[in-house]
């Protein structure tokens, strides 16, 4: 049985992209580049159903382009790295300087049931410590939207709902009872004081037994192999991932 692709769907929604509009902007995509592709609204239903498992590069390519996140953060196979901090440490000071140790979470395990439906749109919140700027303490806030498959969590913030404008963040979650563990991405802004650096990171959270809350700590690395940590809060919002909904959530949060 095909396993739907949760992380490609999310970040359809998290654009506000139906699958139509979605396909159109690939072949835009496709045309700007010189490589023009046949993207159909069929072909994204056979990507988010699982049914073909990884796109052509040519689609590969113009996916990237569209969503501006690399293949492997969009559901397909490719492996991924932990990057490394340029000052020695994690989180949201990381790098590019690949180690070697894999992001991803693991395979869903059969025995685990989720505790409920987490799908819908939540406020993630974290912090962190910037050490180019004096070890300061900062805010990250994001409205995101989760979609659920089986015990797979997966979501992508909405595109204006950053409270430091264009940062998008991606989530990869695997839930075990109330434990919800995986990774996160975020692609800073071009703009912002992190140059538009792309950095991932490990995240454990514990749901709360309503399925409204679950909080815990995001996991860093530093050059010297030091682990750096913060706290992470995602609070639902609205269970409704309608599209009515999700642009009413595309905004920053107050």
């Amino acid at each position: 049985m095909a396993t739907p692709n949760g992380a490609l769907r999310a970040v359809r929604m998290g654009l506000l992209m139906s699958q139509d509009d979605f396909a159109r902007a690939i072949r835009r995509a496709g045309d700007q580049a010189g490589a023009p592709n046949d993207a159909s609204k069929r072909l994204v239903q056979r990507w988010e159903s699982g049914t073909t498992a990884a796109p052509r590069p040519v689609y590969a390519r113009a996916l990237e382009a569209v969503t501006g996140l690399p293949i492997e953060s969009l559901g397909f196979p490719a492996p991924v790295l932990v990057r490394i901090s340029e000052d020695g440490h994690g989180g949201h000071d990381l790098q590019d300087s690949p180690v070697g140790v894999p992001a991803g979470g693991g395979a869903p395990s059969p025995q685990a049931a989720p505790r409920g439906n987490y799908s819908g749109v939540w406020l993630s919140t974290y912090e962190f410590i910037s050490s180019g700027r004096g070890n300061q303490v900062f805010p990250g806030k994001h409205h995101v939207v989760l979609l659920q498959h089986g015990n797979r969590l997966t979501g992508r913030s909405l595109p204006n709902a950053s409270l430091n404008p264009n940062s998008a963040l991606t989530l990869d979650l695997q839930v075990e009872g109330g434990a919800v563990t995986g990774t996160w991405t975020e692609q800073t802004a071009t703009d912002g004081y992190y140059r538009g650096a792309r950095y991932f990171g490990a995240l454990q959270l514990l749901a709360e037994p309503t399925g409204r809350r679950m909080a815990g700590k995001w996991v860093g690395f530093g050059k010297e192999f030091d682990v750096n940590t913060g706290p992470w809060e995602l609070r639902l919002m609205d269970p409704s991932t309608a599209k009515a909904t999700l642009a009413s959530y595309d905004r920053p949060p107050e």
